[in-house]
């Protein structure tokens, strides 16, 4: 009983940790708008707010990963959290104090994208590093479905923070971080490592190998993950206009009408992690089925512009993306050893960060050219992805893979870049 509660409270830590990061970005989008007004900037200069955070995140996100296959996981994810709160103060002190505050928010925002670098994708390469087999695939489907569970809190958080003053979003950030930060510290004990990590250049060697290999089928894997995103929180930004726009839904009662595609991913998320195990065949049936999802849904939104049965045929797609990321992860996190998975899962998380800043200012162009055409662009390249998981990832039949005690895609391979 006491092994198991331990356990639970290792994986309530590592869940705390994406979920963190998802706040990032969704927290601010309801106060967009009262920041605009409130410091006299125009509507590009407020979603630069968003931009900065993701493309810093971006960036950095591969340094940190290698930085952890190097050090440890733990001793990245601390200060990265801590980080990330002291961006978040910064800002929000500097909104309450100074006169003419963007700049230091801009700056603010900056720390927190590289704080945020440090987080999720370090997670899961932690995720990997602790569990094995069913469990680990378990896990990471819990790890998505927080991450799936902070984009459905943090619209509503961010509505409820921005009532006691509009900034408030901004000073809430130390705060989460803060139990994130005691949850890791206390709960989360890395294996020591047993073998000096290897010099920069065989490092590098290896993981050359593994894109050389394996690289068709791990970009692809990516691609997905990013297109993922890209849908998510590019539909997102237009249902979020439309609410305003059209049904004059605004501040609390949005953020929950946000959220309710989003916990249908967050619970779908949590049972195909639960249920997939280590089986890669089930892995790949599941991407498949939820890209057919998405394109269905997003298709079909063309003839729904009242708003419940549009919510409800935009749960399909929710769904879709529940199937597909939780999959993905066990995939990309299996992929390589322990020595190289910080940089392998790091990049997908940089690929994905990528998706979320591409999905609003193009949903934004697309929504002033054509609804429709938007809908059917969207559907084509959910379509398109889910063609090339078909023909690019190619894994082991269930009884080919009960020899491999490992269950891990590429156990040949590792051998040689180890």
């Amino acid at each position: 009983m006491a092994k198991e509660k331990s356990k639970g409270l290792v994986i309530l830590a590592i869940g705390s940790i994406p979920l963190i990061m998802t706040l990032g970005n969704s927290m601010l989008i309801p106060i967009l708008p009262q920041m605009q007004s409130e410091l006299g900037i125009s509507a590009f200069q407020a979603s630069l707010t968003i931009t900065v955070f993701s493309v810093s995140a971006a960036i950095f996100i591969p340094v940190l990963g290698y930085l952890s296959d190097r050090i440890s996981r733990k001793a990245i994810i601390v200060p990265a959290l801590f980080l990330y709160g002291t961006g978040g103060l910064l800002a929000g002190l500097a909104a309450a104090w100074f006169a003419n505050p963007y700049t230091w928010i801009i700056a603010g925002r900056t720390m927190q994208g590289i704080g945020a670098a440090g987080t999720a994708p370090i997670a899961m390469a932690l995720t990997g590093d602790l569990f094995k087999g069913g469990a680990q695939s378990k896990v990471l489907g819990l790890v998505e479905a927080s991450n799936g569970f902070g984009k459905v809190l943090s619209p509503i958080a961010g509505s409820l923070l921005a009532l006691i003053v509009w900034y408030g979003p901004f000073l809430g950030f130390p705060v989460f971080c803060l139990i994130s930060i005691l949850l890791t510290m206390f709960f989360i004990r890395e294996r020591k490592k047993k073998k000096t990590p290897p010099p920069f250049g065989k490092y590098m060697h290896g993981l050359l190998t593994v894109f050389k290999h394996e690289g068709r089928w791990l970009f692809t894997a990516y691609l997905a993950g990013a297109v993922c995103l890209l849908t998510l929180f590019g539909i997102l930004f237009y249902l979020s206009d439309t609410l305003e726009t059209q049904y004059d839904i605004r501040g609390v009662l949005k953020g929950f009408v946000l959220a309710v595609p989003l916990l249908f991913m967050m619970t779908t998320s949590y049972i195909t992690g639960s249920k997939i195990g280590k089986i890669m065949k089930r892995m790949k049936l599941m991407i498949l089925i939820g890209f057919l999802l998405m394109t269905i849904s997003f298709a079909s939104l063309v003839f729904f512009t009242k708003l419940v049965p549009f919510i409800a045929v935009l749960v399909i797609s929710s769904i879709g993306t529940g199937l597909v990321l939780p999959c993905l992860n066990s995939l990309i996190t299996g992929s390589v050893g322990k020595a190289r998975r910080g940089f392998v899962t790091s990049l997908y998380g940089s690929v994905r960060f990528l998706g979320v800043a591409a999905g609003p200012p193009i949903y934004g162009w697309l929504m002033g050219w054509s609804r429709t055409g938007m809908f059917l662009i969207t559907a084509g390249l959910t379509l398109s992805i889910g063609l090339l998981c078909l023909l690019l990832i190619h894994v082991k039949d269930p009884k080919e893979q009960e020899k491999d005690d490992s269950g891990s895609v590429f156990t040949k391979l590792q051998v040689t870049t180890e």
